[in-house]
């Protein structure tokens, strides 16, 4: 069999609680059910850290956002950081980009030859935070309350016109490569949608999936009890002032999930279109999301923090090697590039090749192998803090350190929720101690902080200088559209271009 194909399909904020691949009762995602049935589940995936840009350059990396400078939504993503897409290329693989990947800065390809749409967001300076003015609201690109007041039902939205070009474009483009009978690399394509991230507002058909009387809501917490972070959260995004109602809740999350059910669907459609063209049976399927959202547990909406909900992610793998199994131990995005590695080289020797990477291999996992680590470590460095927080998953243990902020140490399989610190339990009192002296000697807070800064005033002097003619000299990425040589011309014989064009069913 040649090398395989890999489609990777990414969600954006959905976090793996909220499908009923992992468990819900009341979401409907049955193409990832399907996923899952018949492949892998990892049960404790997280991204690296909780925030859309810097989760993305990590996993494309496989490096800390520390080692990379990826600090938050608008810190450049510098073309001289290999990433998967690179080193899937220089193994033999053509590797195309269709939808969100939050590139900021002037190389928005990094390693893809070919990139079908634009970016949702911005490509420049414009959301950088300022550390030197922490407790201040930027109201141009902070979260607030606006997103469950808008929650409900609409023909379209920006997202959703995004959504459907990525969608479109993406099975356009599977369909291309398989009559493509001039190259015979194997393909890396990425489809990566924006739901179910906020403003919750769904279509009515997926709306309507929902009975609006069965949508949980989050169990309640005494707000007074939650951690330093958590409450810098609920002042940046205005849930202590402005607050929310039950019923804005339930809005909230029905519109997640009802387009969270829309993103299954287009991985339904990317998969049956897999099936029909005959790719499907040397193709690896993966499907995850670049974190998750609160969506009101403890009082907290989004991201930004590593809490389950906002931390964990899906992560599901089938195809042709992949055990039909699930996995516990600990895992995350940095693991993604060298699990590719292994599937572009049969288990090779990259490591000459990909010498800093901060992950390791999933295939031994995938394969229905064994695995001596279970571990996951995390780094947020953006909004909302002035100082690093670091998190360590290990085994059933999550370490989590502020050096302005009290020590945080859950259970997450005894207590999911994470309710109990036991970093105040004097029967964790050593685990706890062990922990931080671990983040001590993994992680230089000083010295990264003050990076951050010289970054963030670096930052905000070019945006000031460009922000009066930022249309004019715009970073963002202008997909290529060869109209020339499209359908029917006239330097193309008309039959010819009908039979080139044409894919036979599948007997």
């Amino acid at each position: 069999m040649t090398r395989p194909n890999v489609l990777l399909v990414m969600a954006d904020q959905m976090a793996p609680h909220f499908t009923g691949t992992y468990g819900h009762s009341v979401v409907k995602t049955p193409h990832l059910d399907a996923l899952a049935e018949r492949g892998v589940r990892f049960d404790a995936a997280y991204c690296h850290s909780p925030l859309c840009a810097p989760a993305r350059f990590s996993m494309m990396a496989g490096r800390t956002i520390s080692a990379i400078g990826a600090w938050d939504n608008a810190a450049e993503f510098p073309a001289s950081i290999p990433t998967l897409a690179h080193h899937l290329q220089a193994t033999g693989y053509r590797t195309v980009l269709s939808g969100k990947m939050h590139f900021v800065g002037p190389d928005q390809l990094h390693g893809f030859e070919e990139r079908l749409t634009t970016d949702i967001y911005p490509a420049d300076f414009a959301w950088t935070p300022d550390w030197a003015e922490s407790g201040d609201r930027i109201d141009k690109w902070y979260h607030n309350m606006d997103p469950l007041a808008e929650a409900g039902q609409a023909v379209t939205t920006h997202q959703i016109d995004y959504d459907e070009e990525v969608g479109y474009t993406s099975r356009r483009r599977l369909l291309d490569l398989a009559r493509d009978h001039q190259d015979d690399r194997p393909f890396f394509l990425v489809a990566s949608f924006i739901h179910p991230h906020d403003p919750y507002v769904a279509r009515p058909e997926w709306w309507n999936t929902y009975d609006h009387d069965d949508i949980d809501l989050p169990d309640a917490i005494d707000l007074e009890t939650l951690d330093a972070h958590s409450q810098r959260i609920r002042t940046g995004i205005e849930a202590d002032t402005v607050g929310f109602t039950e019923e804005q809740t339930r809005n909230a999350r029905h519109g997640y999930y009802a387009n969270t059910s829309y993103v299954d669907h287009w991985l339904g459609q990317l998969v049956a279109t897999l099936e029909e063209t005959g790719l499907a049976d040397n193709t690896i399927i993966m499907f995850t999301s670049d974190h998750g959202d609160m969506l009101g547990d403890r009082g907290l909406w989004y991201k930004m923090t590593f809490n389950e909900r906002s931390a964990r992610v899906p992560l599901v793998m089938a195809g042709p090697g992949v055990a039909n199994t699930t996995i516990s131990h600990a895992a995350s995005h940095l693991d993604l590039l060298p699990t590719l590695l292994d599937i572009a080289t049969d288990g090779g020797d990259w490591a000459d090749s990909a010498p800093d990477l901060d992950g390791r291999s999933l295939w031994p996992l995938a394969t229905g192998g064994t695995d001596d680590v279970d571990e996951a470590i995390g780094e947020y460095m953006a909004e909302m803090t002035s100082r690093p927080i670091y998190m360590i998953r290990r085994e059933n243990l999550k370490y989590i350190h502020c050096d302005t902020d009290e020590p945080l140490l859950y259970d997450v399989i005894a207590d999911p929720l994470e309710r109990t610190n036991l970093a105040t339990d004097p029967a964790y009192a050593d685990t706890a101690a062990s922990f931080a002296a671990e983040v001590a000697q993994r992680w230089d807070s000083d010295a990264i902080t003050e990076r951050v800064l010289a970054s963030q005033r670096n930052r905000h002097a070019i945006h000031r200088a460009t922000e009066a003619t930022a249309g004019l000299r715009s970073w963002d990425h202008l997909p290529a559209n060869d109209v020339a040589n499209s359908y029917v011309r006239n330097h193309q014989d008309v039959v010819d271009a009908s039979l080139s064009s044409r894919l036979h069913v599948r007997r």
